[in-house]
């Protein structure tokens, strides 16, 4: 049975909360704030935060600072999964991952199915890796954030929690990069 053990030590993760929106502002943005509260009130670190525009390169502009900072483990992002013209989120995340995990937005969709019917097909949300970060892309609504968060996020980015986690995952995450021995003759 899945389960926090409480013999590990906690190991804050350094989360970045990245809006996507044409018209909200930090003064009026409720999901990313809802992010921040829900990330530092399970003991994390809210290293970063930002707003920008339904913009392809604007967003990817944005993750890739972020991806290049050593000191951002994580993104989290609210808004632009939709399927409207202006919803371009996921093209932008998933441009940039070298591993997608297809089990984020399958399971977020499953969260979502009890609670809001058909309509979560309307969700594309999505996870996935690029240069060592975690990156996930939640729809922008509050009560979408704090599901994300606590059903799935909560957990994974928790190393306590059992039988595994991403955290622990994090220091494997760039082998592919490493160089291989070369062949001696």
């Amino acid at each position: 049975m899945p389960k926090i053990d409480e013999t590990r030590p906690f190991l804050a993760v350094n989360i970045a909360v990245l809006t996507i929106s044409d018209t909200r502002t930090l003064d009026d943005d409720k999901s990313g704030r809802t992010l921040v509260e829900l990330i530092e009130g399970a003991g994390h670190k809210a290293a970063a935060r930002a707003i920008v525009r339904d913009d392809v390169k604007a967003i990817i502009a944005q993750l890739r600072a972020w991806i290049a900072d050593p000191a951002i483990d994580c993104v989290i992002s609210t808004g632009g999964t939709g399927v409207t013209g202006r919803d371009v989120t996921p093209e932008a995340f998933e441009s940039l991952f070298e591993k997608k995990i297809d089990g984020f937005g399958e399971m977020f969709r499953m969260i979502s199915f009890p609670k809001i019917g058909t309509s979560a097909l309307q969700s594309r949300a999505t996870g996935g890796v690029a240069g060592g970060t975690y990156l996930f892309a939640l729809p922008g609504s509050p009560s979408a954030c704090r599901d994300g968060w606590e059903e799935i996020l909560r957990w994974q980015l928790d190393n306590r929690f059992r039988p595994c986690n991403l955290v622990e995952l994090m220091p494997r995450l760039q082998e592919h990069l490493q160089q291989k021995p070369k062949a001696t003759v």
